[in-house]
């Protein structure tokens, strides 16, 4: 599967005009992450469990 035919999706928290956000797309295998306002660019996959480490870490400060 090409990035292209992922389910990406923004944060709630990403404001109307679409600037200074990351777009994240979840596979079976990683989470994909990319810059919203250059969807062309390559993106960086992560495995689930450092995804979800790094959003605990996010969370709490």
């Amino acid at each position: 599967m090409s990035a292209t035919e992922f389910a990406w999706f923004k944060s709630s928290y990403s404001g109307s005009q679409g600037d200074d956000c990351v777009e994240v797309a979840v596979t079976e295998g990683a989470v994909h992450v990319r810059d919203s306002k250059d969807a062309a660019r390559p993106g960086l996959a992560v495995s689930r469990d450092g995804w979800a480490r790094f959003v605990r870490f996010a969370a709490h400060g």
